[in-house]
């Protein structure tokens, strides 16, 4: 919770320094990135909150939609293929960003200001907020000491032993951050990999 006030709080005062002079109706903070505050503050671990899914997903995101709005001649049209194409453009970026939908859909229904802004809402306010956000997450999490942008901890050795459900719920337990994935996901993968581990010792 601190993360996100202090996060939102500063990008939106300087955000509001940067555009004195921007028309007033021009947001200087756009909504979605209370969301990308959410990831990179609560779920700094999850490969969704990483700088470069935090910046680049919004950015491209609020391109598509822009160039949907002039592209595509119903709203309703528009709207819908801003956020499948942003989805496209993120995936294929490798820098999914779930708000990247939020943000595409603004560019699309977010008012005159918005459209009137054009592309250069993709750089302000989106890119903007998105790269103050990222850098004031890096110096809370840094000065909270938590690993951010995210570095998996060292493996220790695998043991020869039965893991269980139990005992990955147990392992994540010691992890002071969240780590966004299903414990019976996180198993399963586990198993498989155990699996391949396998077949590659039969082929030696």
């Amino acid at each position: 919770m601190l993360g996100a006030l202090f996060g939102i709080g500063i990008t939106s005062l300087i955000c509001r320094l940067w555009l004195g002079d921007a028309p007033a109706s021009l947001p200087f903070l756009i909504a979605p990135i209370g969301a990308s505050a959410v990831l990179v503050f609560a779920l700094p671990a999850s490969p969704l909150a990483q700088p470069w899914p935090v910046i680049g997903g919004n950015l491209m995101s609020a391109t598509a939609g822009v160039a949907l709005y002039h592209l595509a001649p119903d709203p309703n049209l528009a709207a819908g293929l801003a956020v499948a194409t942003a989805i496209g453009a993120m995936a294929l970026l490798r820098c999914l960003h779930p708000p990247g939908g939020a943000v595409a859909l603004t560019a699309v229904i977010g008012g005159p200001a918005i459209h009137a802004a054009g592309f250069h809402y993709a750089l302000v306010p989106v890119a903007l907020n998105s790269a103050i956000l990222v850098g004031l997450a890096w110096l809370f999490h840094k000065a909270t000491h938590h690993s951010y942008p995210h570095r998996a901890a060292p493996t220790p050795p695998v043991a020869n032993r039965d893991i269980t459900a139990e005992d990955v719920r147990a392992a994540l337990a010691h992890y002071e951050e969240i780590i966004d994935v299903n414990p019976d996901d996180l198993l399963m993968i586990l198993r498989a990999a155990e699996a391949e581990a396998e077949a590659r010792h039969k082929q030696r």
